[in-house]
């Protein structure tokens, strides 16, 4: 009877609950699912859940011969990376540069670039200075270069020299006694089929005139491997 009474005091002072015979868990979960941020991580996380079903069916799809073959792919990988790096490591620890080192020009020749250059005493003809040049294994003067007939300019005294340059009459091509055509872009004076040098340039002549002559060959070198690691040691 005090029940009754109680509950119907409690009725009237608004104090009743329709979760009053419910256990305290079961009340803190029904208010739960009244929060809206609860439902929102709930369906979260059975949204997260299906991802995580899919993601296992798709792992599963994958064969052990598959994976077996991924997983040497990446070794091999590695091992060529390592033996790679290796050889690298050999290559510049025995690092050599190649120096070229030119040999002295003969004695009474002068030197300049990769060539010696010889300055005769004696007086020919063009033909018999050509064959006094052969002899000492030389041609008679050839430059490829503006710098190399500035140099022969200066260096020469009063004479006049004669060089390798001839052509077969005014009508045709300068050429070498190699036979190859002049590329260095100076002027030649005059009409003779034979050039010789001149305190002013080039110049040309009969080739039976007698002058002095420039005979010119390319200097010898060899190679000279330079060991960095014995020269740290």
């Amino acid at each position: 009877m005090w029940e009754i009474a109680a509950d119907l005091s409690a009725r009237r002072r608004g104090m009743w609950s329709p979760h009053r015979n419910m256990t305290s868990t079961e009340v803190f979960l029904k208010i739960l699912e009244t929060d809206p941020t609860y439902r929102e991580n709930t369906e979260a996380w059975r949204s997260g859940k299906g991802l995580q079903k899919k993601c296992l069916a798709i792992t599963s799809s994958v064969t052990p011969a598959t994976l077996c073959c991924c997983i040497l792919i990446i070794l091999i990988l590695v091992a060529l990376n390592v033996v790679t790096l290796s050889v690298l490591l050999a290559v510049r620890s025995r690092e050599t540069d190649l120096q070229v080192v030119y040999v002295t020009c003969p004695k009474g020749w002068i030197g300049f670039g990769n060539k010696c250059f010889y300055f005769s005493e004696d007086s020919e003809n063009w033909t018999l200075s050509q064959i006094s040049c052969t002899s000492v294994g030389a041609v008679l003067a050839q430059f490829e270069t503006e710098e190399e007939l500035n140099f022969l300019t200066r260096y020469k005294d009063i004479f006049d020299y004669w060089i390798g340059l001839s052509r077969e009459s005014s009508h045709h091509a300068w050429k070498w006694t190699d036979n190859s055509k002049l590329n260095v872009p100076f002027v030649i004076q005059g009409t003779g089929e034979c050039a010789y040098l001149t305190d002013s340039g080039v110049s040309s002549g009969k080739r039976y005139v007698i002058r002095k002559r420039i005979c010119s060959k390319t200097n010898k070198y060899f190679c000279h491997h330079i060991d960095h690691e014995s020269e740290r040691t």
